[in-house]
């Protein structure tokens, strides 16, 4: 009877869960303003570097391209992404007491989920674009159309966020028996964990949308990279010169931003008690400060129209403040 009566109270308890709290941040008050400017060197570098090639391929027509378009979508993802979490570390740095409260858990649940089925997605439209310019050359143009561009960019980001916004209104509806994350920042995962009964359909839901949003997108990628590698084995030099030269910063991003993720979710899932509290933490993040930080400095250097225009920028700046 007591043990009845237990539950009930926490299950109507759980329904008026406020805030979470925190509870995998390490003991930092020793060096608490280092962090903070770490992070914050991170943070800024990260806009720096995201927005100044976002103003370049805005600015300059001739790189009013398909491919550029693609990639100032995944760099606009990029600042979407690390905005969601950096400032929310900053705050919880510099805070006593690490707590958040249920709406803000609930919108960066959302945000850094969108950020990631986005990231995927968009990887997997510049994998198509890469094929349609290497297998038919001749038709790019007209395959490539602004019609088709438009689609594929409503593409990459409509259909992440529906998918995401039914996950958060899933997991907000769960009635929770606790309010204990052990992460640094919110995931949905965590939030189910807490959960008194078992949440099926939210199992059966985060199964459903991790094979559309990131095995849909990676089996495209595979399709489409099998394909040029069928052209470039009997193609011209000329021709593998030019597939290796454009789908090698893809390639890298790509297995840099599903490294970081499959971490995350082996971390997630599985009891890692016995690596370092600072070292899961570290490798938890990985997904969110390496990849916004990796790809403009891998496209920035490895693409020549890019790296042209940065320099041509970066002159014209230095003229005018001298």
């Amino acid at each position: 009877m007591i043990n009845l009566q237990t539950k009930i109270r926490m299950k109507i308890n759980s329904s008026q869960v406020l805030y979470f709290t925190l509870s995998a941040y390490v003991d930092i008050s020793t060096c608490t303003y280092c962090i903070f400017m770490v992070v914050m060197s991170i943070y800024v570098l990260i806009i720096g570097c995201n927005v100044v090639l976002i103003v370049v391929i805005c600015v300059n027509r001739s790189l009013h391209e398909p491919m550029y378009m693609f990639l100032c979508s995944l760099f606009v993802n990029e600042l979407y992404g690390s905005s969601s979490l950096f400032p929310f570390l900053l705050v919880q740095v510099l805070s006593d007491v690490h707590t958040v409260s249920a709406p803000v858990c609930f919108l960066q649940l959302f945000c850094l989920y969108s950020y990631a089925s986005v990231e995927f997605t968009n990887l997997a439209v510049m994998s198509y674009d890469r094929y349609v310019a290497i297998c038919h050359p001749l038709q790019y143009k007209t395959i490539m159309s602004q019609r088709r561009i438009v689609f594929l960019i409503c593409l990459i980001w409509l259909p992440p966020f529906i998918a995401v916004s039914v996950t958060t209104f899933l997991s907000l509806s769960l009635q929770l028996c606790g309010n204990v994350i052990n992460n640094i920042c919110c995931n949905n995962y965590s939030i189910i964990k807490l959960a008194c009964s078992e949440p099926r359909v939210n199992n059966v839901y985060e199964l459903v949308m991790t094979f559309l949003t990131v095995c849909v997108p990676v089996s495209v990628i595979l399709y489409t990279y099998m394909r040029i590698l069928k052209v470039c084995f009997s193609g011209s030099k000329q021709t593998r010169q030019k597939a290796v030269s454009t789908c090698t910063p893809h390639l890298a991003s790509l297995l840099n931003f599903s490294f970081g993720v499959s971490f995350e979710i082996i971390r997630s899932r599985f009891n890692m008690n016995n690596v370092s509290s600072i070292l899961r933490i570290l490798l938890s993040l990985y997904f969110l400060t390496c990849q916004p930080l990796f790809n403009p400095v891998l496209y920035g250097l490895n693409l020549s129209k890019i790296r042209h225009m940065c320099k041509r920028l970066i002159l014209q700046s230095l003229r005018r403040f001298y």
